[in-house]
């Protein structure tokens, strides 16, 4: 092809410049994370400043300049607003190419939730944890478990992990909770204390915070 004929088909440079915006918005590493976050659930902005260790007022940036970008769709409930990822063909667009380039690029990179760590003795602990998900572990009870300073323990599990270990297996709470409330015919109280919650207002207020729904809420408006 000639260069006036790929001159000719080039967009126009508004085209460009609307996609460059769009790529710098998503360059920060923080506010990617949050994008990917509200790609798979709705949380507030209280629970994602817990999630990823930031202050409210840093988590509420990026999201009004996600929102403002209509990368993001709010639903109020009560005195709290909840924010997801917009219903449109970009936002899954950016999605899949969020989660495709990290395949090709980051091999280990499966998601949160199968993640591979380079670090096999955290990946040892973090299974640990799992096995015990009904159970409240400490810090201080893995550090002697594992015979790992809990300094040490928690800068480790968080660089491999990506997350605090109580944030990261408060996710695997609330995901094995809802697998449970879909597939299971136990009783709230009985799924809160298989997942590791002795107070089922506890676990209610955790449920409710990550999915904007009472458990029971959530289970009814599951398909029959």
């Amino acid at each position: 092809m000639k260069h006036a004929d790929i001159l000719s088909h080039m967009p126009q440079v508004e085209s460009f410049s609307t996609v460059s915006n769009l790529f710098k918005l998503l360059a920060d590493t923080t506010r990617l994370k949050i994008f990917w976050i509200l790609c798979h659930r709705e949380v507030c902005i209280l629970h994602l400043a817990e999630l990823l260790a930031l202050s409210s007022p840093a988590v509420s940036h990026h999201i009004r300049l996600l929102k403002e970008s209509n990368l993001l769709v709010a639903r109020k409930d009560g005195k709290e607003v909840y924010y997801k990822a917009a219903d449109t063909e970009l936002c899954q667009l950016l999605h899949r190419a969020i989660e495709e380039t990290m395949q090709l690029t980051c091999p280990m990179a499966k998601g949160l939730d199968h993640a591979e760590p380079k670090d096999a003795y955290m990946r040892k602990i973090h299974d640990y944890l799992l096995e015990n998900l009904d159970q409240r572990i400490t810090t201080q009870t893995l550090s002697r478990t594992f015979t790992m300073n809990p300094t040490t323990l928690k800068a480790r599990f968080k660089q491999a992990y990506g997350h605090s270990i109580a944030a990261h297996m408060q996710l695997h709470r609330m995901e094995r909770a809802t697998a449970l409330l879909k597939h299971s015919d136990l009783t709230v109280q009985e799924i809160s204390g298989q997942v590791g919650y002795a107070s089922q207002s506890k676990f209610a207020t955790v449920f409710r915070q990550t999915y904007g729904l009472s458990p029971l809420e959530y289970r009814k408006k599951q398909p029959t």
